[in-house]
């Protein structure tokens, strides 16, 4: 693949570049413009254009651009799974499916921009109100700020743009620093699909560009994916606007003793290896039923053992290499830390360069951070518990929570569990990390703001208008 180089964003500008890089060799594989928050001005000129463009589009027009969207990343499949793979770091395999799912985001925002128009407002049901008639609209809120995180480099994307289209709004993308050419690639073929160029701005630089877009008064929205200090600091410096945030998890998943264990095994080790890791709803903490514990440790760790860690190119590789070396540093300082407080390594806690071999432990002190916070990286927990309501304790333990999962082949013991779970999402006898586009998406307690999902993500973005004829 030969080196990608983008242009900035628009004329009068002479950024300096950044260099991107593939996380597994260290090769440079493209350049992205970095600009700087004197470029405000000229990015928000541009944004200005492209909502003009977007609101004036029919709904029937957004639908079939992005209808074709979807159809033209369909056929371009193969280049946008090479490209994840080079420079995510994602196994060829996982890239697959990842270019699937956008394509089956960018269908269901064009679904959204047909159908989720409004509704008819029964002003006569309502004493006073009977000579009345009305509905209400579902209108744009205008320019949208949506920042993306390097893990799903494509369809993250795509779950901030297609809604976002669908709806008639402009959108000024900041991708992440380690990904920012997958991002261009679907913001391409929108374009050649139809859209006017000016309705995604593609913005690339350092915080210090971040914090002076967040600021901007006319920037109606801003729709981020991310980690927690970095909400929090968007949280602070956004004033009086819409925000959308998913700010990650530390999925727990209770297997009780009645479980189907070699079923419940494959599907956590799945879930918690998915990216090497870098999954916000992959599994980190499994909490198993102590009359099955050494059936379910020894099994698990056997699977995770088995697993091939390496060049994500290669057709059987299982985990590829984390975003950057550093990362795969830290996801080892975590496990040294967890040790010398007294936890046990099962399998894994190796490392070379990049990759890091899927990792697992138990009796994990709760203090540790990789307990306490989200570990982003390929570590599981195993831990033991001996009834329900210790199971429930033990996985509402965290400051917040976005999925959960269950293993039991009791109905009534899987609904009541789900309903104490302490999480925006909970998986019955299926990995914490199992999603479809179309679901709502987000956390519970602290941490999240606002669902993803495509009709949720549509309705974030939308504002009513409410129009009444009295007759």
């Amino acid at each position: 693949m030969p080196e990608i180089v983008i242009a900035p964003v628009a004329t009068g500008m002479s950024p300096r570049f950044a260099p991107v890089f593939d996380p597994y060799d260290g090769s440079e594989i493209g350049r992205v413009p970095q600009h700087v928050p004197a470029d405000v001005d000229r990015i928000l000129d541009r944004a200005r254009v492209g909502f003009a463009l977007s609101s004036a589009m029919s709904r029937f027009q957004r639908h079939t651009v992005l209808e074709r969207a979807s159809a033209l990343l369909a056929e371009r499949a193969d280049a946008a799974a090479e490209l994840i793979v080079r420079e995510a770091g994602k196994t060829v395999r996982q890239a697959r499916k990842e270019v699937r799912r956008a394509v089956t985001t960018l269908s269901l925002s064009a679904e959204a921009a047909r159908s989720n128009a409004g509704e008819v407002i029964p002003f006569d049901a309502f004493e006073g109100s009977e000579r009345r008639r009305g509905w209400f609209t579902r209108e744009p809120l205008g320019i949208i700020l949506a920042i993306t995180p390097y893990n799903d480099a494509l369809n993250l994307v795509a779950h901030k743009l297609g809604p976002a289209l669908a709806a008639g709004n402009a959108v000024i993308l900041k991708p992440s620093q380690a990904t920012p050419l997958t991002a261009q690639f679907l913001v391409d073929v929108l374009v050649d699909a139809g859209a006017p160029d000016e309705i995604i701005t593609v913005v690339h630089g350092d915080r210090h560009l971040a914090q002076a877009l967040i600021a901007v008064r006319e920037i109606r929205m801003v729709s981020f994916t991310g980690g927690f200090a970095t909400g929090e600091a968007i949280a602070r410096g956004a004033g009086l606007k819409r925000l959308a945030m998913e700010l990650g998890g530390n999925a727990p998943v209770v297997v009780f003793g009645d479980a189907d264990v070699p079923a419940a095994v494959e599907a956590c080790v799945s879930g918690a290896f998915w990216a090497a890791g870098q999954n916000c709803v992959g599994v980190q903490r499994v909490l198993v039923q102590r009359e099955i514990y050494e059936e379910f440790r020894e099994r698990f760790a056997a699977a995770s053992a088995l697993l091939q860690a390496g060049d994500p190119a290669a057709e059987t590789t299982d985990v590829g290499p984390m975003i950057s070396t550093a990362a795969a540093e830290r996801a080892e300082r975590l496990v040294a830390d967890a040790v010398a407080a007294g936890a046990v390594v099962l399998a894994g806690d190796r490392r070379e360069g990049s990759v890091f071999w899927p990792t697992v432990l138990e009796s994990v002190p709760v203090s540790c951070e990789v307990w306490a916070d989200e570990a982003f990286a390929p570590i599981v927990m195993l831990q033991p518990f001996d009834d329900e309501d210790e199971a429930v304790a033990l996985a509402n333990d965290v400051e917040y929570g976005l999925h959960a999962a269950v293993f039991t082949r009791d109905l009534n013991r899987a609904l009541r569990v789900a309903e104490s779970l302490e999480a925006g999402g909970v998986m019955i006898n299926d990995s914490s990390d199992y999603r479809v586009d179309g679901m709502p998406f987000g956390g519970a307690k602290y941490g999240s703001m606002g669902r993803e999902g495509v009709r949720f993500a549509f309705e974030e973005m939308t504002q009513p208008k409410v129009v009444c004829i009295s007759t």
